[in-house]
């Protein structure tokens, strides 16, 4: 057995543990921890595992409904679909191992969340990505764009999931911290999903999956703190992901739930075994014992320490039917995959590892996750944004032209071409549009995704903000003809010992909550990330939500597509708000005004109104209303349809105004559109039409071959050929 260093105040401290922590820590135990069970108490009680400053708020969230099977707490959440469907799904972060080593840090942050989805018994169908990166003149970033773009799409090609759909944004607050942040979801029968309690007293753990190395040690802790000068330092806690040995995990896992062997199942994500062993046993009140000279490993001499707290890809562990230990030890060896059992399950409240036939963690393992501290840190207001100045007067072509061929607005498809969206042949609306829809297989009905956050809304106003983004997902899916179902949430903010990032935590996530509330869209699943900051710059208030919403029917499904012809009707209110708008930020560098404010009345009067018109036949295409206001959501709309458009005139904010709760429509019946939403008290008016080859914003015009050519160039003109 190798010798354990001495616990010194530097150890401690190096283990992201306070000292108050730490003398918790010692009053629990009632004597000094070794160097392993340090590790261990590091790991489940880091930010990143225990979220100590977050779940006092995270607890105030609408996590209920009629179609919600398993809300927040398990691998991922679970909704109804009917006819004995559900989808499973999540998104979380990979955000620090992401900037250190951008490859691996972005494709083990999607074969992390696969095997969250896989875990529990359903079959991943779709993946989408939420990105944020810095300046696009920061010497960093073309190198962490590539890196990521690389890594999502080499983890999820080789493993087989479409990627449907996600997020690109760039801004000066993510120079020293990118954001990646990873969806995915799948289809279960809804009487076979799997938990992670385990159940039974004396029954065998089993360690699934590939060996364990050392990549990834400490991976959880590093998650849970600020960046330095020392970042290099921390490129060793970064994982090393194989989709190709993810997949064969996925198809073994899920052969294994088949045969009933299968008591309670769990992913080893962050912290590994550790997180794993601790999660099963605290879930179903029964402790854990270890023998760690059964777990199989890749390199020689490794530590109990190195052992516990690795981040290995691709493993899971198990409590097994002890009567079907064969039969599930040959799923594994068909795949070529290890099956090792590691220990038991025992009665007394004890985390017990062995190693080298000895005793090197004796631990109380409620308290590794019950005893975790719990913050109520301390908050402030967020100081309020700069007034809103004058704005000079612009042509509306020329700026619409200007805004299309920003590397923010102009087209993802140099990001989505780079995966494959179309792997599994259920994909019908590709990434690209409103929200990306999946057909569920050998059945009529299709499922819309989304993720969606206006970061400059959040740091202007962080209740607005958090509003914003739900009500965006909302209207997303609602463009789409999907009725929404339920949300997940990745919450990134800076460090919350810091009261200005505690209130922008708290005031987006009470946001947060009250829409959700009011769209029927609770929070099933998420995850926090903090500490998202170098050198004590902080990332903008980036809450992203992913959404999930049900076409019973493919006839459902509105495209964004409209045609020759079609008249275009404008649904909602405008006002022209022109605070913190896209306008200013991108052509002006100014980030002014109160964010626009959320009307969740109008939100889901409006986005049910779209639905019905369209279950009516009167309406043949959809597009919401967002970034970039009127002008950029009827170019988009030409751009996908191939055809011009003409818009009545108005000032810039009747062009450029970010009011919420807005749509346009596009349709061959607008007189009778019009007489149904002034029924159902929903502002609308026609505004123009699809015709031509030119996009004429009022008086002035310009050809739709020239706002191609600036949206679709914007990318490739940045990072060149290949990005």
């Amino acid at each position: 057995m190798q010798t354990e260093p001495e616990i010194t105040d530097e150890l401690i401290e190096a283990h992201g543990l306070k000292p108050d922590e730490y003398q918790r820590i010692l009053d629990l135990l009632g004597r000094t921890p070794s160097f392993t069970e340090l590790g261990i108490f590091s790991a489940m009680w880091n930010e990143h595992c225990s979220y100590k400053s977050s779940k006092k708020w995270l607890r105030t969230l609408p996590t209920e409904g009629p179609q919600v099977i398993c809300g927040p707490g398990e691998n991922a959440g679970v909704v109804d679909i009917g006819d004995g469907q559900a989808v499973v799904f999540k998104m979380e972060s990979h955000n620090h191992p992401s900037y250190i080593e951008p490859y691996q840090g972005a494709a083990t942050g999607v074969g992390g969340i696969l095997r969250d989805v896989f875990t529990m018994g359903a079959r991943p169908i779709a993946a989408m990505n939420s990105l944020s990166f810095g300046r696009i003149d920061h010497p960093k970033t073309k190198s962490l764009v590539n890196g990521v773009i690389e890594g999502i799409g080499g983890y999820g090609n080789c493993f087989g999931v479409p990627t449907i759909g996600g997020e690109l944004r760039f801004d000066a607050a993510y120079d020293g911290n990118c954001l990646v942040n990873a969806f995915a979801a799948g289809l279960a029968d809804a009487d076979r999903i799997f938990y992670s309690a385990a159940s039974g007293v004396g029954r065998p753990v089993v360690y699934l999956g590939a060996k364990t190395g050392r990549d990834g040690v400490g991976g959880a802790t590093m998650a849970s703190a600020e960046f330095d000068d020392t970042i290099e330092d921390k490129r060793p806690t970064v994982q090393v992901g194989d989709p190709f040995t993810e997949k064969r995990l996925m198809e073994a896992t899920l052969e294994l739930m088949e045969t009933g062997a299968v008591i309670s199942i769990q992913d080893m994500g962050a912290a590994g075994l550790t997180c794993s062993a601790v999660e099963m046993g605290d879930k179903g009140n029964l402790g854990i014992r270890l023998d760690l000279d059964r777990v199989p490993v890749r390199e020689e001499n490794m530590t109990a320490y190195e052992m516990m707290l690795s981040e290995s890809q691709e493993r899971m562990l198990m409590v097994l039917d002890p009567e079907k230990e064969d039969i599930a030890k040959a799923v594994f060896e068909k795949w070529d995959l290890d099956f090792a059992i590691v220990g038991e399950t025992i009665a007394q409240d004890r985390f017990l590892i062995f190693h080298g036939n000895e005793l090197v963690a004796d631990l109380p393992l409620k308290a590794l996750s019950g005893e975790a501290p719990e913050y109520d840190r301390p908050r402030a207001t967020p100081p309020a944004p700069a007034p809103l100045g004058d704005i000079p007067e612009i042509d509306p072509t020329d700026a619409l032209l200007k805004l299309v061929g920003t590397p923010n607005y102009a087209s993802r498809a140099w990001v989505w071409e780079q995966y494959d969206h179309m792997v599994m042949a259920d994909t019908v609306v590709r990434p690209g549009s409103d929200a990306g829809v999946v057909r569920v297989h050998d059945t009529g009905k299709a499922l819309a995704f989304t993720s969606d956050v206006t970061p400059r809304y959040c740091k202007a106003d962080p209740f607005e903000g958090g509003k914003q983004a739900v009500a965006e997902a909302f209207r997303n899916l609602c463009a789409t003809g999907a009725r929404p179902l339920a949300s997940t949430d990745n919450l990134n903010f800076g460090n919350p010992e810091k009261p200005e990032i505690m209130g922008q935590f708290v005031s987006c996530i009470k946001g947060i909550g009250l829409a959700v509330s009011m769209l029927d869209m609770p929070i099933v699943s998420g995850n926090v990330s903090l500490y998202n900051e170098t050198d004590g710059e902080a990332i903008l208030p980036t809450p992203t939500i992913g959404a999930v919403g049900l076409l019973e029917s493919l006839d459902q499904l509105i495209r964004m597509i409209p045609h020759e012809g079609d008249d275009l009707v404008l649904i909602g209110q405008t006002r022209g708000h022109l605070g913190q708008s896209a306008l200013l930020a991108e052509l002006f560098g100014r980030n002014e005004g109160e964010a626009p404010p959320v009307d969740l009345k109008a939100e889901r009067r409006n986005g049910e109104f779209v639905r019905k018109a369209h279950a009516r036949g009167l309406i043949s295409a959809a597009h919401d209303l967002s970034d970039g206001g009127l002008a950029l959501a009827a170019a988009e709309m030409a751009l996908a349809g191939n055809v011009g458009v003409r818009l009545e005139g108005g000032d810039t904010g009747w062009f450029f105004g970010e009011d919420q709760a807005r749509y346009l429509l596009a349709t061959r019946n607008a007189e009778r559109l019009l007489v149904e939403a002034e029924k159902a008290g929903v502002p609308a008016r026609v505004i123009g039409q699809f015709s031509g080859r030119d996009i004429a914003l009022g008086a002035a015009s310009l050809p739709l071959s020239d706002i191609r050519a600036a949206h679709e160039g914007g990318l490739a003109r940045v990072f060149g050929g290949k990005g």
